[in-house]
């Protein structure tokens, strides 16, 4: 497998530049105006657009359904005392929420030299166009979505955004097409789900290799496969009656599932090339699921290679258990991302320097904005400055194949 190498930035004085960061988890909260914009005069009526509803409030509106934007979405700005989950219309949004050269100038002042940002009316995954009752048009769609990202979004500031596009979920041939389509532009990431089954689709365990054509193209392409917590449309309850607040704290549960998945799954031996980002997981709970995934695998893989069943969980997988060899498979193909995380942090050495990377969260309510350099450096502080600098940008501009642009004058905040 070939190494990739970690590039390194030094100021004038030959110091690591260690003032910016790559947040490779944000979020745009789409302008009203993209899809009517970029479809046919006579399907602008049934793209995603936005109307008011029966009290004047802004709502977007596609395939006969309606969706308010959640405050929650685009509370940067805001106190966490005004933090609130009713709907906001655009009009007391901060403009970076959805104005890409706004967004830039809230970046510079919080330290983010680049930005990789996953949707929100789409979700996070592109779920929306998917369970859309014309699939077809719904591709209209989510191809409009992914030229506006490369020409008006990451188009307005080169070198300062990541482009993440979407995918058919629903057809993976359909899917490498675009996948193909758009890494003719300089795209190296796409949006995948961190649990198709909720969604009604395949695993990437499937006996039929539903995901085969997706991976291998990603393999072929270098294009990094990227799970947003709460790709899979499912926020997990501990129980019926558990407070909303113990979810959400649990809810990085999910994100250890997707990393237990894929390691014991055989997608990495089969795609030696594929890399996979488990974004907004935090890793405080990597070495402790690494450790048991290699407790698991010396005591039980004896029995279940020979296909035996425990109950009514699934058999062995495809994965050559007598090979596995699970920190290796971790360090060579996955990648967690942290907000502000000291747990994993301190654990840093079980995880990997080269395995980290950080994000901001811009403007969702767990965002670190406008503070986020000094939050990540004074949780970083004690590290190398060469380990700081791959946890900052270095192995962001790694895994993505990015060349940022060079960094402007910070203004005073």
């Amino acid at each position: 497998m070939t190494t990739l190498e970690n590039p390194t930035t030094t100021t004038t004085s030959g110091a690591v530049d260690l003032d910016w960061l790559i947040s490779v988890d944000d979020h745009i909260l789409e302008p009203p105006n993209l899809w009517i914009d970029r479809v046919a005069a006579k399907d602008r009526d049934r793209a995603p657009h936005m109307e008011a509803d029966a009290d004047g409030r802004e709502i977007w509106v596609y395939d006969g359904k309606r969706f308010p934007t959640s405050g929650l979405s685009a509370v940067v700005g805001r106190s966490k005392e005004e933090f609130s989950p009713e709907p906001l219309p655009y009009s007391e949004m901060r403009p970076g929420c959805y104005d890409p050269e706004a967004r830039i100038e809230d970046m510079n002042r919080a330290g983010i030299l680049a930005s990789l940002c996953f949707p929100t009316l789409p979700r996070f995954c592109g779920q929306l166009f998917m369970e859309a009752s014309d699939r077809d048009f719904g591709l209209v769609c989510l191809k409009a979505y992914n030229d506006w990202l490369v020409e008006d979004w990451c188009g307005s500031a080169p070198g300062r955004y990541i482009p993440l596009m979407l995918i058919p979920l629903w057809d993976p041939r359909l899917a490498v097409t675009e996948m193909e389509r758009m890494a003719e532009r300089g795209v190296t990431t796409f949006a995948f789900s961190e649990n198709p089954a909720p969604l009604g689709l395949p695993t990437i365990h499937d006996k039929d290799r539903y995901w085969d054509p997706v991976m291998s193209a990603a393999a072929d392409l270098g294009m990094v496969a990227s799970m947003h917590v709460g790709s899979s449309s499912q926020v997990p309850k501990i129980a019926p009656d558990t407070p909303f607040m113990a979810n959400l704290t649990w809810g990085a549960m999910r994100t250890s599932g997707t990393m237990l998945s894929w390691l014991f799954s055989d997608m990495f031996e089969k795609y030696p090339n594929l890399k996979i980002a488990l974004s907004e997981g935090e890793i405080g709970w990597m070495p402790y699921y690494l450790e048991r995934a290699e407790q698991v695998l010396d005591k039980q893989r004896h029995w279940v290679a020979k296909g035996a069943r425990f109950m009514d969980h699934a058999g062995g997988g495809s994965a050559d258990l007598d090979r596995l060899d699970i920190r290796k498979t971790f360090r060579e193909h996955i990648f967690g991302c942290f907000i502000d995380d000291e747990h994993g942090i301190a654990s840093i050495d079980s995880i990997g320097e080269d395995n980290i990377m950080c994000e901001t969260d811009y403007p969702h309510s767990d965002s670190t904005w406008p503070d986020c350099i000094g939050v990540v450096r004074r949780r970083i502080a004690h590290l190398p400055e060469q380990t700081q600098y791959k946890l900052l940008r270095g192995n962001a501009e790694r895994l993505y194949r990015f060349t940022p642009a060079q960094p402007p004058a910070r203004p005073h905040a």
